[in-house]
Formats: C-alpha cells, structure tokens, sequence
C-alpha cells in the first residue's frame, strides 16, 4: 500500500511538450491524416494506424499484425533494453522468453531463484526497488467511458493482467511497483504470442479503443466532407503522465536515499515520451 505521508521525495516528471494535434490535423482529408499521425508518433504504429482508421470511418483496416507488434516491443524490452540498462547479459530476439512463465505463486517463486527466461532480470529489479518503493496505488482501470478523460488511471498492460495469480501474488509482496510492472510485460507478451489481447472496439460515442504496447490506446474523430474537423487523441503515457497518477505515485514513494534509482523507475514505467526528472536528490 502506498503512504504518501511518508514520501516527500519532491521527485517530479516532466514530459517533453506535444505536438499541436489540431492544429495539425484540422482541414485534411482522412486519409492524409490516417497516413501522417503514425508517422509523427513513431511508436506503436499498428495500433494507431487501426484507431485512427476505425475513428475515422476508414475501410482496410487490418488487426492481424497488432499482436505481432505487441510481442515485438515486449520482447525488446525484456531481453534486449532493460537487460542493458541493468548491467545483464543480452539474449536477443526471443531467447530470454523461451519457455513457460510460470502461472501461480509457487512455480514464480522457484522461477525466481533460476536462471531460465527472465528470471535474473527480475531478481535484480526487485533487488533494486524494496517492497513499496517505486509503488502506485490501486487507481481506477481503465474503461471506454473514461479513456478520453485525462484523469489517474490504470491504462496500462498490467491493467490487463491484474487477477493473474503471479501479479497478485507480486502485489501483495511489493506492491504496484517496478517487479509488477515487468511481470505484466512477460504475461502480455505469452497473451500478445497466444494472439489474446482485447480485441480493438468502435464504441457508440465513437472513440476507437485499441490494445497498444503499454495499454489502451484511443482515438475520436469528427469528419465532415471527407476532411478532419477535430481530433482526439489519448495513450496510455497520457494516463501515466496524469496528476496524481501512476508516475506521480511511483517517484513520490521513493525514499531520498534512492533518488538514484529514479531514472532506472521511469525507464522501467515506460513512457513513450520523453520526460526530465526534476528534484532529484543524490547523497
């Protein structure tokens, strides 16, 4: 649980400035706009590709390839980026996946003290970040009905894995910390592998909501003659990113003493910006 009565670690993150979307978007046509954005985002262009298209009213939409990349970047952050960034050896590809996760507390605890897969990146996150440290509380998962609504939310890949025993398991040990958070991606990449991830939905409101690398992702449009009128656009780093939301929690349950550890939290938080820490204190 998290106590913000104790953490006055004065730790902030501060993301880059966004593009001016409407201005950007106002006045094209459709399909220049289902072309451009995905190109000006770079990351998760399947997914945006498949939002805009569904809000934007657009035929020739394939999902086929979103669990693809889905997997793909799950799979480079687990055994090529992290790996790297905690000093451990590089198992390219899927080499570090290879193998079952295991699927309840008991066989997580013995796939901890060993070395197949993932284990020794997740040993020595949690050597990293103690109990409670790094933590966000239990915030509201997120819906359709809220996704455009840029509150604290849980609109991330753990969201889809809460009731899994491993993550529950992690929970109750840690929290809703760093090792939670790299549990999720293991279990979203065997889901995304399986080809079981939420399948992409046009609600009646019409927003676009579709699985992403680090959640949901949401888009809503309005056209007139062909040509954007207005467009809305919210990710998962936008809820992560929110007041009070998980990134805010994270940092601000870090104690002074690991104020060092602040830039390992952010990468291992994942937003897909970047963002300046600011107040950090080192001893």
């Amino acid at each position: 649980m998290l106590d913000l009565d104790r953490t006055t670690s004065g730790l902030r993150a501060v993301p880059a400035p966004s593009l001016p979307l409407a201005r950007l978007v106002e006045g094209r046509g459709v399909e220049e706009v289902a072309d451009l954005l995905p190109r000006l985002f770079n990351l998760c262009r399947v997914a945006q590709t498949v939002a805009l298209r569904m809000a934007l009213g657009l035929e020739g939409i394939e999902t086929g390839a979103l669990a693809a990349e889905i997997a793909r970047e799950h799979a480079l952050k687990l055994s090529v980026v992290w790996p790297v960034r905690l000093g451990l050896p590089v198992q390219p590809g899927q080499a570090a996946l290879g193998g079952e996760f295991p699927d309840d507390a008991e066989g997580f605890v013995r796939y901890m003290r060993g070395e197949a897969g993932i284990a020794p990146l997740l040993r020595t996150v949690a050597a990293r970040f103690a109990p409670g440290e790094g933590v966000s509380s239990v915030l509201p998962e997120v819906t359709p009905a809220r996704i455009l609504t840029l509150t604290a939310q849980e609109n991330s890949i753990a969201a889809r894995h809460l009731a899994h025993p491993v993550m529950r398991h992690v929970e109750g040990r840690y929290g809703r910390g760093p090792l939670w958070r790299v549990v999720a991606r293991a279990l979203d990449h065997a889901a995304a592998v399986r080809g079981d991830l939420p399948a992409p939905q046009l609600t009646p409101e019409g927003v676009a909501i579709v699985p992403a690398a680090r959640g949901l992702y949401a888009v809503r449009a309005e056209v007139e003659a062909g040509r954007v009128r207005h467009l809305c656009r919210v990710t998962p780093t936008d809820h992560l990113m929110a007041d009070g939301g998980i990134m805010a929690q994270a940092l601000a349950s870090l104690p002074r003493a690991k104020h060092a550890e602040a830039r390992l939290l952010v990468d291992l938080l994942d937003p897909c910006a970047p963002v300046t820490l600011e107040g950090a204190h080192h001893a």
